[in-house]
């Protein structure tokens, strides 16, 4: 530990780049994946005030179980298809992808066509079924 502090004191200019990297880096991170929700805060969400799913796995994926009452349009659709989702425009849309990583890229694009209250899913569809919650095929 003391070689360590020593090496960060000797290069103090590299350790703050190294440092300035990583929290660019986390602000990225942040910033392309929206705000995230727990299973059971969007399951709240849904209940107490109407949300929507919005599940943008491939539809065979989609269709080997998802959440009940969940809108299934494709990722590599979406831009394209996001008109769909015009009659759900005043209500949360929760976006759900299988892992959790792709729904924030989903989410910015919600947004940049004019949906204002667009949240992901933490840990996606795995961490739906892996807290034991139902899912319908």
């Amino acid at each position: 530990m003391a070689r360590f502090l020593e090496f960060l004191l000797n290069h103090w200019v590299l350790s703050g780049i190294w440092l300035g990297l990583i929290v660019t880096l986390i602000l990225y991170m942040k910033a392309k994946a929206g705000s995230a929700l727990s299973p059971h805060q969007a399951t709240l969400l849904v209940n107490r005030q109407d949300g929507v799913i919005l599940d943008i796995r491939d539809k065979k994926i989609f269709d080997a179980g998802h959440i009940v009452d969940a809108v299934n349009i494709p990722f590599t659709k979406l831009g394209e298809r996001a008109t769909e989702l015009e009659k759900y425009r005043d209500k949360p849309l929760v976006v759900v992808c299988q892992l959790g990583q792709q729904s924030g890229e989903a989410v910015k694009l919600l947004e940049e066509k004019g949906f204002s209250n667009v949240s992901r899913m933490h840990g996606g569809m795995t961490e739906w079924t892996s807290q034991g919650l139902p899912a319908v095929k």
